[in-house]
């Protein structure tokens, strides 16, 4: 899981060393799982038997708590919260937009591809108001203070002629925008 593979922490690391409630966040923020303190348990609960250290471990210790109708949705989203963890990917992201501000010039485009909601909310409220909450920050005469000109109004997904060609573009979602030129 990690793109560094000369060093750093692993995702058996995290689950069999965070407490519940470091679980929980990761879980419920990265994950977005309904019931990220179940899982959390289900976790803390299986790794006092013996450590978790394989995917197949951690299937099995969350198995009491994973849907039956969307098991492999569920996974899905526990591997998910894991990587981003594991990764730093959200905060490498932040960083990435925010070097942005400062490398592009005047007119200069950003185009970013997400692949998850997390962070295609973090990129579109980048985009609108050039911080991460999507505070649009006001002048005095309460004209909108924005880095950069959106130039695609809604995320652009791939056609159904790309997805036929390559299937894991399925969640892919193009933003871009241009710097605004300061008076």
């Amino acid at each position: 899981m990690r793109m560094n593979q000369r060093g750093g922490g692993t995702a058996a690391d995290l689950v069999n060393t965070l407490d519940a409630d470091a679980l929980t966040r990761i879980l419920g923020d990265w994950g977005e799982i309904d019931t990220p303190w179940k899982v959390a348990a289900c976790i803390v609960r299986a790794r006092t038997a013996q450590p978790i250290l394989t995917t197949a471990d951690l299937v099995a210790a969350v198995a009491p708590c994973t849907p039956k109708k969307d098991e492999s949705k569920f996974l899905t989203k526990l591997f998910q919260a894991l990587r981003i963890e594991v990764n730093g990917e959200m905060e490498a992201l932040k960083m990435a937009l925010e070097q942005s501000l400062k490398v592009l010039r005047p007119g200069g485009r950003l185009v970013v591809i997400s692949y998850h909601s997390l962070e295609d909310r973090l990129v579109k409220n980048f985009l609108r108001s050039g911080n991460f909450e999507g505070r649009i920050e006001k002048d005095f005469f309460g004209k909108p203070e924005t880095p950069f000109e959106i130039i695609t109004r809604k995320a652009v997904t791939p056609s159904s002629e790309e997805l036929v060609r390559n299937p894991r573009s399925r969640s892919a979602k193009l933003r871009a925008a241009a710097k605004i030129v300061r008076q």
